[in-house]
């Protein structure tokens, strides 16, 4: 049976390579996901993400990759950017509509931070899954200035500036990550894994 796992390549994506390489340092075979018909190819995806809310939306609207994400029915992994994407609604540069796979906004981090949040954190499991499996005690490396919003598929939450946010989500056949495996060491190329082992639903 074929696992091929496709990493969207919208543009302003930036990381792409990075991904590429640690899915495959966890074992996984990757494809690039330059064009809609690529989506029949593979059997997950992966939509990574550097860069602004607004300006990717735009990028996936002018590839052609709005509706084969809202109707993939496998295993979806948003990552940082990429999470966020998953969403109604963000407001970076104003409003923009998310793809709607997820009931959440996307707002700036309020806490007493340093914005960015940048660096390692644990990740605190609230609702335990396949992907984040083994993954109870570990850092995970973050880079972002704004959060997800929301209150019913929340996986994982981090504490950080005396403020909670939401680390990891979960629906149905869709996970998203607050935080970079493909920078987060040995911990992130097994979250790599336990997504490359997921069953196809």
């Amino acid at each position: 049976m074929s696992n091929i796992i496709g990493i969207i390549n919208y543009g302003i994506a930036g990381n792409i390579y990075s991904v590429k390489k640690a899915i495959e340092k966890a074992g996984g075979e990757t494809l690039i996901v330059n064009a809609a018909a690529d989506f029949k190819s593979v059997d997950k995806l992966v939509i990574p993400g550097v860069g602004s809310f607004k300006e990717s939306m735009k990028e996936l609207e002018n590839d052609g990759f709005i509706n084969p994400l809202k109707f993939f029915d496998k295993p979806i992994l948003g990552i940082c950017l990429g999470m966020q994407l998953l969403a109604k609604i963000g407001f970076e540069f104003g409003k923009t509509l998310g793809l709607d796979l997820l009931d959440a906004e996307v707002k700036p981090i309020l806490c007493d931070g340093k914005i960015p949040h940048m660096g390692f954190q644990k990740i605190q499991i609230v609702n335990s899954n396949e992907l984040l499996k083994g993954l109870e005690n570990e850092e995970f490396y973050f880079m972002h200035s704004f959060e997800m919003i929301n209150y019913t598929d929340i996986a994982a939450l981090t504490d950080y500036g005396n403020h909670s946010f939401v680390s990891s989500v979960k629906k149905n056949n869709i996970y998203g990550v607050q935080f970079h495996p493909e920078k987060s060491r040995q911990a992130g190329i097994k979250l790599l894994k336990n997504f490359i082992e997921l069953k196809n639903h």
